[in-house]
C-alpha cells in the first residue's frame, strides 16, 4: 500500500504549485473552490539502490515503493470553528504525514489573505485549526459516549469507560494548544488503537514545507529555513524549503537539462527526494528490497520491522507460512557482486520470525501454506 502525504496550507500558499513539482503533474494553480475533488497522484519513490540491484539482476521488471499526494482545497483561517466539510476532514484524516505548504515568497500580484507574508503567524494559524478539529472531534465522542454509557453493562460498559478516560485527557491535552502528538509516547498502546481509528490531526506527523521564491535561493532562505526549524521541529516535525514554482519548472525538463538548471541554482537535492526522505524519516519508515531475473522491487517497513512482519507486506500467506528469511545486507551484495559470491563470502544469512529487518536489507523468504 501506497504511503499518502496529504499537502494543505491556507488559499494563495501555493500548495497546488507544489503539489506539481512533487508529482510532475500539471494541475490547475489559483482555481481550486472548496467543492472541488482534490487533486491525486502516485510517485515513484526514487532510490539509487534499487537502480544498482536492477543493473546487477537485469530483471523483467522493476517495481519502486509508492507514495501518494493528495492536495486538499485551501483551508481558511476559521474554518475549523465554522466547521471542516466532512470531506475536506476525511482527506486530511488519511494521510499518513500532513504537508503544510507555507508561503514565504512574495507576490505583489498575489496579495495575502492577511495583508503581509508572515510564515510563522501561517504556520500557527494552521497549528491552531488542526487542534481545532480534533477539539471537536473529541467533544462529540464525549457527548455520545455519555448517551451511551446508561444503557451499558459489563465488558462493554468497562471498554466505554476506558475510552471516556482516554477522550477526556485528549480533550485536556487540547485545551492547553498542544498537539496530540506531543504526547503520543505516554499514550498505552491500547489506547494508541483507539486514537487511529479517528485520525486526529495533531496526531500526525509534519512536515511543513517553507514555499520560497526564486529571489529566496541560497543564504536568505536557509536563514529563514533555520529559523522556522528552531522555533517550530520536534518530535514528528520536520521544517523544509522548496521553492515551488522552480522545481515545476524542473520537473518539466529532460533530466540532463533539469540537472544543469538545478547546479545552475545551487539545488543539490530535488525537492521530491527530500520531501519523500523527510516524510519517511518522520514516519520511520525504510526499505527492504526483493531481487531476481523476474524483478526487483523496493517494500516499505517501520523502523523496527521484525521478518514476519516485512514478510506480510508482500503477502498474508507468506507471514502465515513463515520459514525462514535469507537476507543479504544491501552493501555486503553489492560488495561481494552477487548472491552467490555473497554466500561465499559468509555475508548470505538464515534469520528466523524474530530477526528486526535493517535499512535496505535483500531478502528473500521461505515459507510454506
Amino acid at each position: 500500500m501506497a504511503t499518502t502525504l496529504v499537502i494543505m496550507g491556507l488559499p494563495g500558499s501555493g500548495k497546488t504549485t507544489v503539489f506539481n513539482a512533487l508529482t510532475r503533474a500539471e494541475a490547475a494553480t489559483g482555481t481550486y473552490g472548496p467543492a472541488d475533488e482534490p487533486n491525486l497522484a502516485t510517485v515513484k519513490v526514487p532510490d539509487a539502490r534499487l537502480d544498482t540491484l536492477t543493473e546487477m539482476f537485469k530483471p523483467q521488471r522493476r517495481v519502486p515503493a509508492d507514495v501518494q499526494y493528495l492536495d486538499v482545497a485551501g483551508m481558511a483561517k476559521g474554518i475549523a470553528e465554522k466547521g471542516m466539510s466532512g470531506a475536506l476532514l476525511n482527506n486530511l484524516a488519511q494521510a499518513d504525514t500532513l504537508l503544510h505548504v507555507v508561503r514565504a515568497f512574495d507576490d505583489p500580484s498575489l496579495p495575502h489573505g492577511d495583508g503581509s507574508v508572515d510564515p510563522v503567524r501561517d504556520i500557527e494559524t494552521i497549528d491552531l485549526e488542526l487542534l481545532f478539529a480534533d477539539l471537536s472531534r473529541v467533544e462529540n465522542r464525549l457527548q455520545r459516549i455519555a448517551s451511551q454509557l446508561p444503557k451499558q453493562q459489563g465488558r462493554e460498559r468497562e471498554a466505554t469507560e476506558r475510552e471516556k478516560a482516554l477522550m477526556e485527557k485528549l480533550k485536556t491535552i487540547l485545551e492547553a494548544d498542544a498537539p496530540l502528538r506531543t504526547v503520543l509516547s505516554e499514550i498505552d498502546p491500547d489506547d494508541l488503537k483507539t486514537m487511529r481509528g479517528f485520525g486526529f490531526l495533531s496526531a500526525k506527523p509534519l512536515l511543513i514545507l517553507l514555499n520560497l521564491g526564486e529571489d529566496q535561493l541560497g543564504e536568505a532562505g536557509e536563514g529563514l529555513v533555520a529559523d522556522v526549524r528552531r522555533r517550530f521541529e520536534g518530535s514528528g516535525v520536520g521544517v523544509e524549503g522548496l521553492a515551488g514554482q522552480i522545481e515545476m519548472e524542473i520537473g518539466r525538463l529532460e533530466p540532463d537539462d533539469a540537472a544543469v538548471f538545478m547546479a545552475d541554482l545551487g539545488i543539490a537535492e530535488s525537492g521530491l527526494d527530500r520531501v519523500i526522505r523527510r516524510s519517511f524519516d518522520l514516519l520511520g519508515l525504510m526499505p527492504f528490497f526483493t531481487v531476481g531475473p523476474d524483478e526487483c522491487r523496493a517494500w516499505t517497513v517501520p523502523r523496527g520491522a521484525t521478518a514476519v512482519e516485512a514478510a506480510s507486506v508482500i503477502h498474508s500467506d507468506i507471514a502465515r507460512g513463515f520459514i525462514r528469511a535469507e537476507i543479504v545486507s544491501y552493501d555486503d551484495l553489492v560488495a561481494a557482486g552477487g548472491i552467490n559470491e555473497a554466500k561465499k563470502v559468509g555475508k548470505f544469512r538464515r534469520e528466523g520470525r524474530d530477526y528486526v529487518f535493517q535499512d535496505g536489507d535483500v531478502v528473500n523468504f521461505l515459507f510454506n501454506v
